[in-house]
């Protein structure tokens, strides 16, 4: 016999033996109110732990279980060893519950839990940024009242959900990608994702093609069209020197904007890192005067200014090619006549500065910021007719962020442009006293001359 039923019988027979007792030695009457008096003593017994069960029941779900004794400390036994069980059940199931929230949190994407109604059940934090929702006032509501855009409509009723659908967020200018993900029953997941730079890339991405394409056909088509002219036409020696002349300036055209393409192709490579080896600035700078005045044809007063000698580390070509650009534009954006002023400098803090500045045309404020994107021009026109390539600032870009550089721009229509490139002090070193003495001999001996041969 199990101990439980064993033990259910001990107060039953307590019971019986008192009443025979009682029914030997006083009669029966003696013997029914003994046996009256156990069997309520039982019954209070057993009512007492039923209202504990009851209570406890009817309690809070972490109330302790009550003690019993008899049969009912088995049964009370039993049940908390279920409940403990239960409870290790729910402390794993919530562990499991943070973690995937605390997954969820750290996701750079939004997260919206929808139910079948498309209420908003549970949210992210960077969901609450992107879509502007409130984490506790939005908690129910339908998406669509929160998300009001066509696009994100149209995709919700179309229910086909194997591609995103991208739109403008008007609250904040940016693009969002939103996509649905259903799981369960009727649940979904709403994943959005700031792309606004990647729309931007993308855009950029069309636009340089079209550029491209669009430089590239202007020249082709010069040279198409004298190519079957001269082959068409009887044409005198003066008048196919001349067409063969402007094939020639087209040709170069393209061959320089395929050399800038490349070249800026070179510098956003992660595979070319610069060269860091020291060279004097003097010499660079004196060939860059040289160069201005050779660029020139003698239509500026180019005149140089040479600060202080100096030793910078970095990729000499690189910061060569950047330097000859803010000079060619400053050349070819300045009018004959004007004047065109080269410097070199070691400030205060150590950085050393090469600017250039003109007389020219000068550039309007609200084109400055944009000078340095491909292919920009703040005048189309003039900037094909100057030969320029539209590339020569995004390539002084690309080596400045190369090298560490800023590039500084002041400009106003009709009062002409500075363009100063600012090295970090840590890429510029003074050159000794003995150095710096003959570097300055050469530099006021090739303005006093006027020699466009290049130093070393």
């Amino acid at each position: 016999m199990k101990p439980v039923f064993r033990k259910g019988l001990v107060a039953p027979a307590i019971v019986g033996a008192a009443t025979l007792v009682a029914l030997a030695g006083g009669g029966p009457y003696w013997a029914l109110g003994v046996l009256g008096a156990g069997s309520l003593g039982i019954i209070l017994f057993h009512l007492h732990h039923i209202q504990l069960v009851t209570d406890w029941a009817a309690g809070a779900p972490d109330d302790p279980v009550p003690a019993g004794r008899g049969t009912w400390a088995d049964a009370f036994a039993a049940i908390y060893r279920r409940v403990r069980l239960r409870r290790a059940y729910q402390r794993d199931l919530r562990q499991v519950i943070d973690r995937f929230r605390q997954a969820a949190e750290a996701m750079p994407d939004g997260v919206v839990v929808l139910d079948a109604g498309n209420r908003i059940e549970w949210l992210n934090g960077r969901a609450i940024t992107l879509l502007g929702l409130d984490p506790d006032g939005d908690r129910g509501q339908p998406i669509v009242n929160l998300v009001r855009s066509p696009e994100f409509l149209g995709y919700l009723e179309a229910a086909d959900f194997r591609e995103q659908v991208v739109i403008e967020q008007a609250r904040a200018p940016s693009m969002l990608s939103m996509r649905i993900v259903p799981f369960g029953e009727d649940d979904r997941l709403l994943l959005c994702r700031d792309v606004t730079q990647a729309e931007a890339l993308a855009r950029m991405r069309r636009d340089f093609i079209a550029n491209v394409s669009h430089e590239l056909k202007t020249p082709l088509t010069v040279v198409a069209g004298f190519v079957e002219t001269m082959q068409d036409l009887d044409l005198d020696s003066r008048q196919r020197a001349r067409y063969l002349g402007l094939m020639h300036e087209q040709t170069r055209n393209m061959e320089r904007l395929v050399d800038d393409l490349l070249a800026l192709s070179a510098l956003e490579s992660e595979h070319n890192p610069p060269r860091d080896d020291a060279f004097a600035i003097v010499p660079l700078v004196l060939q860059l005067s040289s160069d201005a005045k050779a660029l020139s044809k003698g239509e500026h007063e180019v005149t140089l200014d040479i600060g202080e000698a100096a030793t910078v580390s970095g990729d000499r070509q690189e910061l060569a090619s950047a330097f000859g650009n803010l000079v060619s534009n400053a050349v070819r954006y300045t009018p004959a006549g004007g004047s065109i002023r080269l410097e070199w400098r070691v400030d205060a803090d150590g950085s050393g500065v090469f600017a250039v500045a003109d007389t020219g045309i000068g550039i309007a404020s609200e084109h400055i910021p944009r000078l340095t994107e491909r292919f920009y021009r703040v005048d189309r026109g003039r900037s094909r007719n100057t030969g320029g390539t539209g590339l020569g600032l995004a390539i002084v870009k690309h080596v400045l962020i190369r090298h560490q550089a800023e590039l500084e721009i002041r400009s106003a229509p009709g009062t002409g442009s500075t363009f100063a490139v600012r090295l970090p002090p840590r890429r510029v070193r003074r050159a000794p006293a003995a150095a710096a003495g003959e570097e300055a001999t050469i530099a006021m001996r090739a303005a006093a001359e006027g020699d466009d041969t290049p130093a070393s």
